[in-house]
């Protein structure tokens, strides 16, 4: 598959190590403000605000010229069967198989956004190659 192959069909699916729903969201939410050093997703706690997403991580996600699909834990494993993976990462869907493109260890150890961005674009420049 060469580069103009995964650039039309691979999309990104941000994955959350948070359940759906609205009392997850709720929880979430306050665990991110009372005790956020114990919060367990780091994706959220860097891409999130207490009322939504940042914009400066909405704009960035629009860059990378795939499209985007944001999931939690547990629709990860009823739409992608995915299950045993640490969370939050990042995959890579191509409609029948799916891999990991951003661990779990590698979101945890961005300390900012930049850090984030610059983890995830290095990542997605290195699909097409």
């Amino acid at each position: 598959m060469d580069r103009q192959d995964v650039e039309a069909f691979a999309k990104l699916l941000f994955v959350y190590n948070a359940d759906s729903g609205l009392f997850n969201l709720l929880a979430d939410a306050a665990h991110r403000v009372v005790r956020p050093s114990t919060y367990p997703c780091r994706l959220c706690a860097i891409t999130y605000t207490f009322i939504g997403m940042r914009a400066e991580w909405r704009d960035f996600i629009q860059s990378l010229g795939h499209p985007i699909e944001f999931l939690h834990r547990d629709e990860l494993a009823e739409v992608y069967g995915i299950s045993d993976v640490p969370l939050p990462a990042v995959f890579v869907n191509w409609g029948d198989r799916t891999r990991l493109l951003v661990s779990a260890a590698d979101i945890d150890g961005c300390k900012s956004m930049e850090d984030l961005k610059q983890l995830v674009h290095s990542y997605v420049e290195a699909l097409g190659q």
